[in-house]
């Protein structure tokens, strides 16, 4: 990998990118919260609203090797410039025209715009990180995340019960524009991972690539834990009565867990191996799934939420830390290319497989089935540090 620039410039284009990362994610995030609920307003059952999030990962999870191999030729700024503007007309589509049909495109415009924003960006942050401060960057980049996993639901609910849900998709939209804004105006230029290396190579000699594999295996359960509890939450809140505000202040506990543990990340990193941290993360999210389906409060289940976000949110910068170290020169943006078919290969499935159990026979055992999951997988983790 390239050093990159001189410290003082690498700090800077890394607050570039944490913050259009935290615009970008915050209408991306906001936006599922939105689709989720304008849905069930207009009487859509739990099977279509996993169908509409479903949508999100399709096309990413047919494209995202493509993507990655792409920004691995032309660099990251072009790719984050049209994700954005694409991002912001998808949000903003069902603003200009409301429906149920609308949805289905523009959760499909969504994801795709999205999935290039995120592998551009995580490889604009590797591009910058000397080695030594790879695992500090993408703790900041993920802190980057959990501001913006906190205001785009917290953000959301509240503008739908003040405002509607057509103004919190222009809301949204609004806030998907200001990276596209800023890279346009400050036209930013970032090296490439690993320059000088070339490109190339099949997708099986990653796949096939033991450690690369645990790491793929790993962040499919983990991306299932993390969409289960957006496509969820909303659901179980309905049901149980909640208004759209108070849905989005237990998003919004969630994120802010995923905040606080960050913050202390770098720490724990420097005291345990990446494995097994996340065999920890992964137990601690067990149980904070085997918990939800027993309590009714809003209280407890944002309490919950917490603990759930504390537990998913310290094992995303350990992942990447290890899907760096294990990636071939050059070929940074196809790992994470796959990475993301991996993740919305379960990001597809998994709302339509819950969304037909929670419509059968409730949420609780789409919950116990997650917690089950989970607990095996953080079993294979332990193995691996062991």
């Amino acid at each position: 990998m390239s050093p990159g620039p001189p410290g003082g410039r690498r700090a800077v284009r890394l607050a570039f990118l944490v913050a259009i990362t935290v615009f970008a994610h915050a209408a991306f995030n906001g936006s599922r919260v939105t689709v989720s609920l304008y849905a069930l307003s207009l009487q859509a059952t739990p099977l279509a609203v996993g169908a509409l999030i479903s949508l999100y990962s399709v096309l990413p999870m047919l494209l995202s090797v493509s993507a990655g191999r792409m920004i691995d030729r032309v660099g990251t700024r072009r790719p984050l410039l049209w994700s954005s503007v694409t991002l912001a007309a998808g949000v903003g589509l069902p603003a200009l025209a409301p429906g149920i049909a609308t949805l289905y495109v523009a959760c499909t415009v969504i994801g795709l715009a999205f999935m290039v924003f995120h592998i551009a960006v995580q490889n604009a942050v590797a591009a910058i990180s000397a080695p030594e401060d790879r695992a500090v960057n993408y703790s900041w980049l993920a802190l980057g995340f959990s501001i913006s996993g906190f205001l785009g639901p917290t953000a959301s609910g509240l503008a739908i019960d003040g405002a509607g849900h057509r103004a919190t998709f222009a809301l949204l939209m609004a806030s998907a524009i200001v990276p596209a804004a800023c890279i346009a105006w400050a036209r930013p230029s970032f090296p490439r991972a690993h320059a000088g290396a070339a490109p190339g190579g099949k997708v099986s000699d990653l796949v096939g690539d033991r450690k690369l594999r645990r790491v793929f295996v790993v962040t499919g359960v983990l991306a299932m834990a993390w969409d289960l509890f957006y496509f969820v939450i909303p659901i179980y809140g309905t049901s149980i009565g909640l208004s759209a505000s108070t849905i989005g202040a237990i998003l919004g506990s969630f994120a802010a867990a995923t905040f606080v543990v960050r913050m202390v990340l770098p720490w724990f990193a420097r005291r345990l191996p990446e494995w097994r941290l996340v065999s920890i993360t992964l137990f601690v999210a067990c149980v904070a799934y085997a918990l939800f389906p027993l309590v009714r409060t809003v209280p407890l289940i944002a309490a919950i939420a917490f603990l759930l976000g504390l537990g998913l949110g310290a094992s995303q910068p350990s992942m990447m830390s290890l899907i760096q170290q294990a990636t071939p020169a050059g070929r940074l943006g196809e790992a994470l290319g796959v990475r993301t078919m991996v993740m919305n290969a379960s990001h597809t499935a998994l709302p339509l497989l819950f969304g037909a159990v929670g419509t059968a026979l409730g949420m609780a055992p789409v919950f116990w089935a997650m917690a089950v999951c989970l607990g095996g997988t953080g079993e294979f983790a332990r193995r691996r540090a062991g």
